[in-house]
């Protein structure tokens, strides 16, 4: 798992890992094929009226007569949906709690590649994906095929202009951002930035998880250090040699930095998404104690896209599983499983950030200035990775 592939960009099992609570997933064409199998019958259109008349729309209209047609389709369809990634276990059993619409959850450990194959698959059943979750490299994928339809939630103003589609055929839910995670048992001055991670004092100590060229955070760890060091998302050289040079002067740890090492103290400055660190130091229950810094220069992040598909089978209850997910509850619900939602700045603006969730978080200010790669950026990337990581670190 993990694996970064040039042509398709950072996949569901290659950004959010389930590593946030512990639990690991490969993506399986078994559960895809059970899938297949259980399908049949006939969906309606998701364009024109739904049940009970309501019109299907572009934009948010009228929430009251949404939630009635919603309600009157009876179900929604989701796929690739772990209950242990980004909080979705809770995040359906809300919805479900709200509304009293049953959610069919699908193929929890598929990709968002196997994601965009059953829309195509299962165009015209009733058991077809209402809506998916995809990264935004197959979210790319799904615009160009025609898979989607367009559909801008209330809350539509709020989501950052780089993490929407402008037309509404996808937008960002939720994201990580590169973290240093620092068992502060061992490490007694924590570092805050990239050029820290040079100090004589962390001999030995900078670690992260797996080879860059096959694994997706460490991937993401190099691309960062490449935005700290004088590169952009164009250019992820610097990155490399940013940690050759570690490696050079002897800060280099090549031990992964999985929970295990992290929790012995052999990885002692783990540089992995956010949600993994944070969720480490949960899961210790702070013995060691992991601090989560995001670095004040280098800010990397990367996100996963909800679309709605054109031939969801219940097209209102689509739509309302949309506004959910990006009202203050479905977002704030992302937050409870350490994923940033989309609108996390305008809920930390707006003061509504429970302040016991947000001290398990670093400031939100950290945050600011995060950026996020494209398809071609991401693709022109790990192809220099390839050719040139195994030289740099021998």
């Amino acid at each position: 798992m993990n694996e970064v592939s040039p042509p398709t960009g950072i996949d569901r099992r290659r950004f959010l890992q389930r590593a946030a609570t512990g639990a690991a997933g490969v993506a399986s064409m078994g559960a895809f094929g059970a899938l297949l199998e259980a399908c049949g019958g006939s969906s309606p259109s998701s364009s024109g009226k739904t049940k009970g008349g309501y019109k299907l729309s572009d934009t948010a209209g009228d929430m009251s007569k949404l939630v009635k047609a919603a309600k009157a389709e009876g179900s929604l369809n989701v796929i690739a949906l772990p209950p242990n990634w980004s909080n979705y276990g809770n995040i359906i059993k809300a919805f479900q709690k709200k509304y009293g619409i049953t959610v069919n959850s699908a193929a929890p450990d598929d990709s968002s590649a196997q994601e965009i194959t059953a829309i195509k698959a299962l165009k015209g059943q009733s058991r077809g994906p209402d809506a998916v979750d995809v990264s935004p490299s197959l979210a790319q994928e799904g615009v160009a095929e025609g898979l989607f339809t367009p559909y801008r939630v209330a809350t539509w103003d709020s989501i950052p202009a780089n993490m929407k589609d402008p037309s509404g055929l996808w937008y960002g839910d939720y994201y990580g951002a590169i973290s240093f995670g620092v068992n502060t048992k061992i490490v007694k001055n924590v570092p805050r930035d990239w050029a820290d991670l040079l100090k004589p004092e962390y001999k030995g100590m900078v670690s992260i998880n797996g080879n860059p060229t096959s694994a997706g955070d460490a991937f993401a760890a190099v691309f960062a250090a490449a935005l700290a060091n004088g590169g952009s998302l164009d250019d992820i050289t610097p990155g490399i040699d940013f940690f050759a040079h570690l490696k050079k002067i002897g800060n280099w740890n090549p031990t992964n930095c999985l929970p295990a090492n992290i929790a012995k103290g052999t990885t002692p400055i783990a540089i992995e998404w956010d949600y993994l660190n944070i969720a480490y130091n949960a899961q210790f229950s702070g013995s060691p104690p992991v601090a989560t810094v995001i670095p004040k220069s280098g800010k990397f992040g990367n996100f996963y896209c909800q679309a709605i598909s054109k031939y969801a089978p219940t097209p209102a209850a689509a739509r309302l599983w949309e506004e959910f997910l990006y009202s203050d509850e479905g977002q704030l619900l992302y937050l409870a499983g350490y994923a940033h939602p989309a609108r996390y700045a305008d809920l930390a603006k707006a003061g509504k950030i429970p302040s016991s969730l947000q001290s398990k978080l670093p400031p939100a200010s950290e945050y600011a200035g995060i950026i996020f790669p494209n398809n071609s950026q991401t693709t022109k990337a790990a192809n220099i990775l390839a050719a040139k990581w195994q030289p740099a670190m021998g």
